[in-house]
């Protein structure tokens, strides 16, 4: 919004540092990090009179999440959401296509996850939202999106595949780029979910991969930097960056409060949301296996939830303690610092990596 200064800039020069995304960025960070901290404590009071007993505790779950966690608010992520928001309207260029389909994900899957949070808060069961019905309507969004992308993006890139490591490979999916992407929006939006288990262990990965593809789509968007690296040039993704920095400062707010012990969760308002939000951005960045390797750590989430469920229908046994897997360890005695500090740093080594992949060509 306040882009639009910028044209006043031959009266008032200091007005043209708003020609710079990386101003933008710097600011949209701090304005969302203060939004979130100013009204935080408000939200919080808010959610915790309105939801009574808080979110429901899993009985399965390990023992000492009856005593530490009952009764802590959830939908955290209206207050992640909210600061991302207002400094993304206040700082990014909203005549740029990609920032509106970000924006139509990450609050349509919020959307979602709020409903399915609202009925697990009302009803006080980890019963919510169906899960045919929530996977339809993400998939729904993730392919408005993914045809909006399909179509803001210049050709061969619109229904095409880049391959880390390779330069100049594009591998043409036509109309299955839709279906693709669909599902890189959805499965990330789900991956982040299933992360959000203990206090601070989904908003630091979520910030470091936030980092990562912010800086990534800074690259991709600017073309001389694109050119140096090889990497593909993608106009306009650039702005995208402006959007990560939001999330940064927000999810920096909420981690504030989501420190242990923490005043409030996420719940699947932010989780869904931020993680279709990643998703969305490396689709239109043309980094979706990138997502792979920095997401490594919400890959690994999903995927040992999906061998818990298969190895237990097809065989009887359970391959983990319990899942997702930082419930795993926990079962194994870890405390839950030393579980969340080490996910921190498995989720900077995969960020590292992912970003080598930028020059390693």
């Amino acid at each position: 919004m306040l882009t639009w200064l910028a044209d006043f800039a031959a009266y008032v020069n200091v007005l043209n540092v708003l020609r710079y995304i990386t101003f933008r960025t710097g600011m949209a960070t701090a304005t969302a990090f203060l939004f979130v901290i100013w009204f935080g404590p408000a939200i919080i009071a808010t959610l915790r009179l309105r939801q009574g007993h808080g979110q429901p505790i899993r009985d399965d779950g390990p023992e000492s999440h009856l005593l530490t966690k009952r009764g802590t608010p959830t939908m955290g992520g209206l207050m992640i959401l909210a600061g991302l928001l207002v400094s993304t309207l206040l700082w990014a260029d909203l005549a740029n296509a990609y920032v509106w389909v970000v924006l139509l994900v990450t609050l349509g899957f919020g959307a979602i996850g709020f409903y399915d949070d609202y009925l697990k808060v009302t009803k006080q069961s980890h019963k919510g939202f169906s899960g045919k019905y929530r996977l339809s309507i993400e998939a729904a969004i993730a392919v408005i999106a993914c045809i909006a992308i399909a179509q803001i993006a210049a050709p061969p890139l619109s229904n095409s595949l880049a391959l880390p490591f390779l330069k100049d490979v594009l591998i043409h999916l036509g109309w299955f780029f839709i279906v693709f992407g669909a599902l890189v929006i959805v499965g990330a939006g789900n991956a982040v979910n299933l992360t959000d288990g203990l206090d601070g262990l989904a908003i630091v990965p979520v910030m470091i991969a936030a980092g990562t593809f912010g800086f990534i789509a800074y690259l991709v968007g600017n073309a001389i930097f694109a050119n140096y690296l090889q990497i593909h040039f993608v106009p306009g993704t650039g702005e995208l960056a402006v959007i990560c920095g939001a999330l940064i400062g927000a999810g920096l707010g909420f981690l504030w409060f989501n420190a242990p012990p923490a005043q409030v969760f996420m719940g699947d308002t932010g989780s869904l949301a931020l993680g279709g939000m990643l998703g969305t951005i490396a689709v239109a960045t043309k980094h979706e296996i990138v997502l792979a390797i920095v997401g490594g750590l919400f890959v690994l989430e999903a995927s040992s939830v999906i061998i818990q469920v298969a190895s237990y229908k097809l065989t009887g046994k359970r391959v983990f303690k319990m899942a997702p897997i930082h419930h795993h360890f926990e079962k194994l005695g870890w405390t839950e610092p030393q579980i969340v500090i080490r996910f921190w740093i498995i989720a900077v080594v995969l960020a590292m990596i992912g970003l080598a992949t930028l020059k390693l060509r």
